[in-house]
């Protein structure tokens, strides 16, 4: 299958609610490369290397998010291309 790598930015209420832990474990479960960290302007970035169909079901759960958090909308650039490889995912700071 072929991967895509694409960078998401969850708006809402995402920061402090658990919203980086929950993509972590979704991301880690589903197999996905990459990492998830919070910007300054109070959004989610998330950056996802995998095939198409494990994306969309990864975007299925951001739109959802953990019960505390509100997602207001997912900008996606679906033919982002990061400066480095991702690796396992994981948080950033």
């Amino acid at each position: 299958m072929t991967e895509v790598t694409a960078k998401i930015i969850v708006r809402g209420m995402v920061q402090m609610v658990g919203y980086r832990y929950y993509t972590l474990r979704k991301a880690q479960q589903l197999g996905v490369s990459g990492y998830v960290r919070n910007l300054a302007d109070g959004s989610v970035e998330v950056v996802a290397r995998t095939d198409r169909a494990t994306l969309e079901e990864l975007i299925a759960l951001l739109r959802k998010g953990p019960s505390s958090a509100e997602v207001s909308g997912l900008d996606i650039d679906y033919n982002y291309e990061p400066e480095e490889e991702p690796g396992d995912f994981d948080i950033r700071h």
